[in-house]
């Protein structure tokens, strides 16, 4: 399982792009883990899907608030994570109202998310292989802080805990 002071799996994540433009199409877009968290510092949270209750109505919202003083705090971009389709995460940004706050980040095929051993077996609920619910903080691709939670809970992987690691 990835650990504090480990360098990100390398990988590549989807994002689905609203506007074209610096490169980019419309639609989704890959992107180099390594490539897009050098010489960054970036709060990466995880939760297990798109539109699930506390994902949408707790998760994903205490970022969107605090995008501001993280980006105060010297965090460079705050990325969502999930196990699901770069049009699902597109559609889900949308609805949460992310845009310039928060990237969307598609796990698709969960490749990434079993290279940092963050897996959660959702199968029996007929979700399949997820993530976890995580929050960590990475500097140029080394993972300084990592808060996984409890299964079921919600207490670490939060914006005001992440908030709190970016200023320390």
């Amino acid at each position: 399982m990835l650990k504090v002071g480990d360098k990100l799996p390398a990988g590549t994540l989807n994002e689905y792009i609203e506007v074209e433009g610096n490169g980019c199409s419309l639609g989704p877009n890959s992107f180099d883990v390594t490539k897009e968290t050098a010489g960054k510092t970036v709060a990466i949270f995880a939760l297990p899907g798109a539109f699930t209750p506390t994902c949408s109505a707790q998760h994903v919202p205490g970022y969107v608030q605090a995008a501001d003083a993280l980006k105060a705090a010297g965090v460079d971009e705050i990325w969502c994570l999930s196990v699901n389709d770069a049009f699902v995460m597109g559609a889900w940004g949308r609805d949460q109202g992310t845009a310039g706050k928060v990237r969307m980040m598609a796990d698709g095929s969960g490749t990434f998310t079993q290279a940092t051993g963050l897996t959660l077996d959702l199968v029996a609920r007929g979700m399949g292989l997820r993530s976890q619910r995580y929050s960590m903080l990475v500097v140029d691709g080394v993972v300084k802080t990592l808060n996984v939670e409890a299964p079921g809970k919600f207490e670490v992987s939060d914006a005001q805990t992440m908030l709190r690691q970016a200023a320390a």
